[in-house]
């Protein structure tokens, strides 16, 4: 069985006080609701286990009738932390059945069945399947003062994205070991399978994959689903 954890509890401080990015309008439908027909669609994905705010709770049961999500199983409360968010969609994981889990941010709505079957694809083969693409621009590090320290080789840099999908078994025994921590605070799932010393395959992908973070972000991501 393969369970998809999509990830809706988020702030998003950056789109502006008040609003929560998953749930505003995309087109004819909310941003969340694009990647939940998405992995709906996928025949590899069995069930969906979705995480929302407290307050977007009953906004997202009506997803579920208003966009024939069959697959959604479970609607639970997120974190304060994106690794909380996900440690409480674990919980509803049924371990003896799952084979293979795969996490992805409501705010990519870009996402196709495609890219969710490509990551599995490498998780069944390699343990792990991380969708990403290579970096092209010029990458520095800047100290105090916005002085350049140094000049990163781009040749070796990939900007990871979701979604990012894992074998089960070994995925929670990660977040077991390492999601709880207090002291850390990892921003994807692949930095505590790292931190587990799992080994991560990256899966190119250069399809338009967008994270909205920002109002402008909402018109590019309109525009690349227009032409999809």
């Amino acid at each position: 069985m393969v369970t998809a954890i999509i990830l809706a509890s988020g702030k998003g401080t950056r789109m502006g006080a008040g609003l929560d990015k998953c749930f505003l309008s995309l087109g004819p439908r909310p941003v969340v609701a694009w990647s939940l027909l998405a992995f709906e669609k996928c025949k590899e994905v069995d069930r969906i286990i979705l995480t929302v705010r407290k307050d977007q709770m009953v906004a997202a049961r009506g997803l579920q009738t208003m966009f024939g999500i069959s697959k959604l199983e479970k609607i639970v409360l997120g974190g304060a932390r994106r690794q909380d968010s996900v440690a409480a969609a674990l919980k509803e994981i049924e371990p003896v059945g799952t084979r293979y889990v795969v996490v992805h941010d409501a705010a990519r709505p870009c996402i196709t069945p495609d890219l969710i079957r490509e990551t599995l694809k490498y998780a069944k083969r390699f343990g792990s399947g991380v969708a990403a693409h290579p970096v092209s621009d010029t990458i520095k590090v800047a100290g105090k003062g916005m002085v350049v320290e140094r000049t990163l080789d781009r040749s070796t840099l990939w900007a990871v994205q979701t979604p990012q999908a894992f074998a089960a078994d070994k995925f929670l025994a990660a977040y077991e070991r390492f999601g709880g921590a207090k002291d850390t605070t990892f921003t994807d799932d692949a930095s505590i399978m790292e931190a587990a010393g799992e080994t991560i395959r990256l899966v190119k992908w250069e399809a338009p994959n967008l994270k909205i973070t920002t109002p402008i972000d909402l018109t590019l991501a309109a525009a690349i689903l227009r032409l999809n």
